[in-house]
């Protein structure tokens, strides 16, 4: 067996606040602040968790169910990008209507209890046509990005705009815009000119006069009204970072499809190399002032660590199509809290498509799709929740429930982890935040463009001045390839000491008198508690053993289902620890509703607002909900569904019920391998949330046409090319879909053998075939209570 060990000499944090020029106070008093660990609300320690969303790349009829599903997923602060070219496509002509409504998607959020961001630009890149900047800025006499009055003055009006667009809405009316960012990767990234591409494609400046420009931008910005407590800005890859005026944000992707472009570095490059990004690092540590991705311009202890872009999925490029794991993303959260972020921010968190514009009909990166951009990301282009949603789900209720502790605890690393090989997937990956001898373990057995294996053999020493925590004490540790842990130990239990657990906790609710607290077992692993038993008078486990031993308690979980663990302390406080297997973990929620923190199990979609509850299930009429403590009232009214049966347990009530079964009735006519056309009934959609056409296909690009139109493409990767049809219902059922695929081709050449400018291509291989089609539909139940 490996015994890995980590020494946790000093774990206090010496916290500070004051010396950094941001936070505000908002009608009701309640306070905005930073500590230089940490934000703070009301002078409590504040877990920032940020989804980045882009209201221009979503249909507005379902901005606000979406909005709600981010909230849901644990989110309490939204990101969007406005995107000048969008807004001002035509010089002095401004368009805040449909899915460009800011104002109304920022009213959205607050009805909602969700913090904003605006990101204001004026660059913001963002796969957008470039980079944001209307097109006509490059017939301007003057360097963009710059303190050239020519392009203050345009980007003057562009802010008073966004000023009067959120007038009324920031924190300090009672609005929820509580940040701002300021520009996007200053004097560290660019975009090309699209006007250029083909020629001799040029690219915009990547940023000129440094902080005095990023100074100015702020200054003309709280000119327009745009006043926020919080400003920010891009810090990675040497950008400008005006600190202590603004809070720079960091990130982080391990899938890099910019690489592909790159000319002599990587020439005829084939593979992906691994990346950095899933080794534990500090970036808290003054000791430490410069590490892989993280080169601050201040010492790192004087602001908190704090992320905006971390990569919740990533865009396909044409010259790299990868499939995207979805571990990666709640990975790469266990690495960036490690490090010691208490401010985590999703790029993207939701997908989209790229609109349509008036003078240019498509809005893309010239290296992206021209519709889709789905971003892989958490939750996607139609609204799709993936297994990342629901992994980083549970790490957020966790940040959340126990932020006020665990935003004090501290980033201990085993040793120096510079010159670890991210090709060495055999060695145990780990680190611990820990304060006044408590803390988590987290383990990480993730790594890009690797194959990974299951770690097994092993436990971890934890080195405390008073003693040395062996987890497990008994027996070893396994960690399943791709997973991840985040593991307590000394964690005080209302009053009991949970000396360890190989099991992660999520979440504490209170019914009846007693705390409830709810755990997962990690892949791999085998789940115990280990308590110290002169806190116990009574410990009792429906499913698995406790035995005592050296002056702990030690319980074991059954493995493969859930188990419920009751203890009562010596002062007579009553705690029960419900477990479940990984898998049962993801369809884990918690809710508050009618005034009351619950817990629900359902392998829907949940949607909670006002007093309804929704259950969004796709491809699956039968859903099941399990709620515990049960509602205070019976259902007022059930409609998309039925109500079949009730049953009960020792935890909690469960409702099954039932949608009506929906076929989508459609006519395929295939034309041959590369096209087909779809014509759909009149009640196609009747009754149904959404209907997602499946692709499977070999090929190069995948184009969806409406009677001509381009809807939505996908650069073929081998994975399923999804489509959400229901926005376009009644043209779909007058004007039917049209799907074309372009072929892959082998062996290509241009000839030119006439003097008349005769083009002629050629190839020696052309491949292409469409596979299988189908409709899926996306079932809604709402319950009103």
């Amino acid at each position: 067996m490996r015994n890995y060990r980590v020494t946790v000499k000093d774990d206090q944090k010496h916290i500070v606040k004051g010396h950094i020029k941001l936070g505000g106070t908002n009608p009701k008093g309640e306070e905005i602040g930073f500590t230089n660990y940490f934000m703070e609300k009301d002078g409590e320690p504040f877990f920032g968790i940020c989804g980045e969303f882009h209201y221009a790349r979503y249909d507005e009829r379902y901005w606000e169910d979406e909005i709600i599903k981010i909230k849901m997923g644990g989110v309490n602060i939204i990101a969007t990008y406005i995107f000048w070219n969008l807004h001002e496509e035509v010089e002095g002509i401004f368009d805040w209507s449909g899915n460009k409504n800011l104002r109304r998607f920022i009213e959205l959020c607050g009805k909602h209890q969700v913090y904003s961001m605006i990101r204001i630009g004026p660059f913001d890149h963002g796969e957008i046509r470039n980079g944001g900047m209307p097109d006509w800025l490059f017939g301007r006499p003057f360097e963009v990005r710059s303190n050239d009055e020519g392009y203050l003055f345009y980007t003057r009006r562009m802010y008073n705009e966004i000023g009067t667009q959120v007038k009324g809405l920031l924190y300090k009316e009672g609005g929820p815009i509580i940040g701002t960012q300021i520009e996007n990767e200053h004097n560290h990234s660019s975009a090309q000119w699209a006007l250029t591409v083909g020629i001799n494609d040029m690219w915009l400046n990547s940023g000129s006069d440094g902080n005095s420009h990023m100074l100015k931008l702020k200054e003309i910005a709280l000119e327009a009204g745009i006043d926020t407590p919080i400003y920010t800005c891009t810090g990675w890859g040497g950008a400008t970072t005006p600190v202590p005026d603004m809070l720079p944000l960091w990130g982080g992707y391990a899938y890099w499809p910019w690489i592909y472009y790159e000319e002599g570095r990587l020439e005829g490059m084939n593979e992906h190399p691994a990346t950095p990004e899933y080794i534990f690092r500090d970036k808290h540590n003054n000791k430490i002032p410069k590490s892989y991705n993280f080169e601050p311009q201040y010492a790192p202890e004087d602001y908190p660590y704090a992320c905006c872009e971390m990569g919740g999925g990533m865009v396909q490029f044409y010259k790299y199509r990868f499939a995207f794991p979805y571990r990666s993303v709640p990975a790469m959260t266990v690495m960036k809290v490690a490090e010691g972020c208490n401010l985590i921010g999703y790029y993207m968190y939701h997908g989209g498509s790229n609109p349509r514009g008036k003078v240019n009909p498509f809005t893309n990166d010239l290296a992206t799709p021209k519709i889709s951009y789905d971003f892989n990301a958490m939750i996607g282009e139609f609204g799709q929740v993936r297994e990342s949603y629901q992994r980083t789900k549970l790490q957020h209720y966790f940040f959340s429930t126990f932020q006020k502790q665990f935003s004090l605890t501290k980033t201990i690393l085993p040793g120096d982890t510079s010159q670890m090989d991210p090709y060495d997937v055999d060695t145990l990956r780990y680190a611990v935040r820990s304060s006044a001898g408590s803390g988590y373990l987290f383990l990480n057995n993730f790594q890009d463009h690797v194959e990974n294996y299951d770690l097994c053999d092993f436990n971890v020493s934890i080195e405390l001045p008073e003693e040395t925590i062996v987890i497990p004490s008994q027996g070893e540790l396994t960690l399943g390839r791709d997973s991840f842990a985040i593991l307590p130990f000394n964690f005080n239990l209302d009053g009991m000491k949970l000396k360890y657990a190989t099991a992660q906790l999520i979440t504490r609710i209170e019914e009846d008198g007693e705390a409830y607290y709810f755990f997962f077992v990690p892949e791999g692993m085998k789940g115990t508690y280990v308590m110290e038993s002169k806190d116990i008078i009574s410990a009792t486990i429906d499913k698995g053993s406790i035995e005592q031993l050296d002056g702990n308690t030690i319980i074991k979980v059954a493995e493969e289902e859930d188990s419920l663990i009751h203890l009562v302390s010596e002062s007579g406080q009553k705690v029960a620890i419900y477990t479940m297997t990984d898998e049962q973990s993801l369809t884990f929620w918690k809710v508050n509703m009618q005034g009351r923190d619950r817990v629900i199990l359902t392998n829907a979609n949940l949607l909670v607002s006002e007093g309804d509850l929704r259950l969004e299930s796709t491809d699956q009429e039968m859903v099941t909900l399990s709620v515990f403590p049960d509602f205070d009232a019976s259902f007022t009214s059930i409609s998309g569904g039925e109500l079949l049966e009730i049953t009960e347990n020792n935890v909690f009530k469960t409702y099954r019920l039932k949608a009506p079964e929906k076929e989508i009735h459609f006519n395929l006519k295939r034309i041959n391998n590369d096209k087909f056309t779809l014509d759909f009934e009149l009640d196609a959609f009747h009754g149904i949330k959404e209907a997602l056409l499946r692709i499977h296909y070999t090929g190069d690009i995948g184009y969806a046409f409406i009677d001509g139109e381009l809807i939505n493409d996908n650069f073929c990767n081998h994975t399923t090319w999804e489509i959400g049809l229901k926005a376009f219902e009644h043209r779909l059922i007058e004007q039917g879909l049209y799907v074309y695929v372009s072929s892959i081709r082998k062996g290509k050449v241009l000839n030119s053998n006439t003097t008349m400018a005769g083009w002629k291509e050629t190839t020696k291989e052309s491949i292409v075939d469409i596979g299988s089609v189908s409709l899926v539909p996306v079932y809604e139940i709402k319950i009103t209570i």
